[in-house]
């Protein structure tokens, strides 16, 4: 028997092979796959006995969006970290905030994540690596939706970009040994909705050895692996300055390069590196509202155009709290635009390319573009279905113009994750949301107090 039948739907994008969109559309969906999508008049018969229906007319529907790169631990931070630049961002603002975490507060910033990544129609993402990588798992488990953990590995304490709180000091081989455990333990965990990858944290913070050792374990386990790359120029130049060449070209060097590498912005790239990429099907994620908001560059260096029309896989990806709007939607509509400014042609990065970039090439990205990123027969039921009766989606004449160029994430209605709805009318289904509430308020003392940033946040105008 059909477990949900979804009829009616005004329009479904579904981003299968031939790009279809079906109008008064339906999906039934059984055992978390979807077994049918179509016309309803063509679907309704067979399932009219389905356990549950869900009229989705005023609704358009899309694959369940996929986020990929989120820093969960990251979400306690938010304003801390404002109008820095990129070294102190890092060195003196999050780093050190990261580095005084506890697992009930890693927890909790993994569950707010969560919370808001799913009222924003996010069923996956590719979480960026942190020190407490079982918390972001069990903190995803309990909700319902898929995410790829993987603990964070930096072997260099020192480097002309900066220095590593003492927290985060580990030899080669406690990094590796310590990301190793993470992979065993975590990948496939949650009847397979989380997965676990490897990753070093920064170019510049990792030693030749723990880089080529992360890859040849990931190769072996037949994971990902990630890492932060080329961000801006001060990256650009730290990796320059300790070993002879920028960023790219040392993991070419190294023989990292390959499909199952994500490189996370990668906007100061030369020539000769991105061939290199091109060449190797490196994975990439762009995430506009972060350089925006730090003033990385990544816009305006950016070869995000260039890396989708020579065919790689470019998701994208919110990046975190302090720095990033969290909503998947409204990066997508910053992508199409940004680029346009920049390179003064509104032909660059039309919106079909950018919804793609958060849903099939996102999970070209995760390596799961078998089970989801797309609404097609076969596929995990991972489904999003955006409510058009309110002003921003009307009136409706392209759903792909007005989901990226007008629609936010506030008009997320229902979402279903593994064939189990999760959100449905905006109402969470599997989260108690106001004890998260209950719970960040509880920790904000704590953390303003042993990060010692409450006279550096404070608004420049009088409080009183």
């Amino acid at each position: 028997m059909t477990d949900i039948f979804i009829r009616d739907a005004d329009w479904i994008i579904t981003v299968d092979a031939q790009r279809r969109i079906i109008t008064s559309g339906a999906i039934a969906i059984r055992d978390g796959q979807i077994v049918e999508i179509g016309k309803t008049n063509d679907l309704e018969q067979q399932h009219a006995s389905a356990r549950r229906v869900i009229d989705a007319r005023g609704k358009v529907i899309l694959p369940g969006l996929i986020d990929g790169h989120m820093h969960s631990a990251f979400h306690l931070s938010r304003g801390l970290a404002d109008g820095v630049s990129a070294q102190k961002f890092l060195f003196e603002r999050m780093y050190p905030y990261e580095g005084l975490l506890t697992e009930e507060e890693s927890y909790w910033s993994a569950m707010l994540c969560v919370l808001e990544l799913l009222r924003n129609g996010v069923t996956t993402f590719i979480d960026a690596g942190t020190y407490h990588p079982h918390q972001t798992a069990k903190a995803v488990g309990e909700v319902g939706i898929r995410c790829i953990v993987a603990k964070s590995a930096l072997d260099i304490t020192k480097s002309s970009f900066g220095k590593l709180p003492e927290r985060f000091i580990e030899t080669t081989d406690q990094a590796v040994e310590r990301a190793e455990k993470v992979v065993q333990e975590w990948n496939g965990a949650y009847n397979g909705r989380i997965r676990a990858w490897f990753q070093f944290r920064g170019i510049p913070n990792s030693t030749d050895q723990l880089i080529t050792r992360l890859k040849e374990l990931a190769d072996r386990y037949g994971t990902g692996v990630q890492t932060h790359a080329c961000f801006s120029r001060d990256t650009m130049e730290a990796s320059k300055t300790q070993f002879g060449v920028p960023e790219i070209e040392r993991l070419h060097r190294l023989g990292v390069l390959g499909p199952n590498l994500l490189l996370v912005h990668s906007a100061w790239v030369s020539p000769h590196e991105l061939q290199w990429m091109i060449e190797s099907d490196v994975k990439i994620v762009s995430s506009p509202s972060s350089s925006m908001h730090n003033g990385y560059g990544c816009i305006l260096m950016g070869k995000i155009p260039e890396f989708l029309e020579m065919g790689l896989a470019v998701g994208l990806g919110s990046d975190h709290a302090s720095s990033g709007i969290v909503d998947l939607v409204q990066e997508m509509s910053l992508e199409a635009g940004v680029y346009k400014e920049v390179r003064l042609n509104t032909g660059v990065m039309p919106p079909e390319r950018v919804i793609e970039m958060a849903t099939i090439n996102g999970a070209r990205c995760a390596l799961w573009e078998k089970e989801i990123g797309s609404l097609e027969a076969g596929k995990k039921a991972d489904v999003t279905l955006f409510n058009t009766r309110t002003p921003q989606w009307q009136p409706l004449y392209n759903p792909v113009s007005n989901l990226v160029y007008s629609a936010t994430g506030g008009s997320v209605d229902t979402v279903i994750c593994d064939g189990k709805i999760l959100m449905e009318g905006r109402q969470l289904q599997t989260v108690d949301e106001e004890k998260i509430y209950d719970e960040i308020a509880r920790l904000m003392p704590g953390i303003l107090k042993k990060t010692n940033l409450e006279e550096k946040i404070r608004p420049k105008w009088p409080v009183i």
